[in-house]
């Protein structure tokens, strides 16, 4: 099997076919993996999956990740040598640090502590900020009813006050390493004060803690770089 066989490659021809695809949008859980690959120095090709046109309801992008959402990825020189598609940001997270032997420690109980603030960050942070999002900036203010939003802002206040405390004292979530789990954590927090605009709304200067550990995420030149592929139209 090749790349051409992949029905996807269809409506987003590889340029660079020998080169892992990426299939993206610079959202929150899109740039996890953008920042990934500058990280680790990957070879890569983006490829933009255009909402405001529905690409991801694509039957071709459909036949990459039945879940029809981003990101997904073709790794050309997968397991064994043979292509390797993926979706969902966490496994994929995973498989780069597995195939690089990057942004993952390599003692036996940290990778578990690893993959333990990984699922935090799926299953509570970017769930939650996500529905915050929606009832503070988007279609949800329009409700008279604030009791969703205030909803999500107290379970978002809370999984800040989580990760706040379990950041004293340690430069990254696990400590000295800056691992996957902080790739995955801090485009949520950066997504919830800067483009949600809920800083105010969730106390977020209390969090002195993930405040700190933000700036520091943002000022390295792969997430810089990252937070901005693949590139929006216009």
């Amino acid at each position: 099997m090749t790349l051409n066989d992949f029905p996807i490659t269809k409506k987003w021809p590889a340029q660079h076919p020998d080169r892992l695809q990426l299939y993206s949008l610079p959202t929150p859980n899109g740039v996890k993996v953008s920042i990934a690959l500058e990280e680790t120095g990957l070879p890569y090709e983006p490829h933009l999956v255009d909402f405001n046109t529905n690409d991801q309801l694509s039957p071709e992008f459909i036949s990459l990740n039945p879940n029809n959402k981003i990101p997904a990825i073709i790794d050309p020189h997968g397991p064994n040598g043979a292509p390797l598609a993926l979706f969902e940001s966490g496994a994929i997270l995973v498989y780069l640090a597995a195939k690089t032997g990057q942004l993952m420690p390599t003692d036996v109980a940290a990778r578990y502590e690893t993959l333990q603030w990984l699922m935090f960050q799926m299953g509570g942070i970017g769930p939650m900020f996500g529905q915050l999002g929606f009832f503070h900036k988007f279609a949800g203010k329009d409700f008279e009813d604030k009791r969703p939003r205030d909803r999500y802002v107290a379970e978002s206040k809370r999984l800040l006050g989580v990760l706040d405390k379990h950041l004293a004292g340690r430069t990254w979530i696990i400590g000295d390493d800056y691992t996957i789990a902080d790739i995955a954590t801090f485009p949520w927090v950066n997504n919830l004060v800067g483009f949600y605009g809920a800083g105010e709304l969730v106390g977020f200067a209390d969090f002195k803690n993930v405040q700190r550990v933000l700036e520091a995420f943002k000022a390295r030149p792969a997430v810089q770089r990252g937070l901005q592929i693949p590139k929006r139209p216009g």
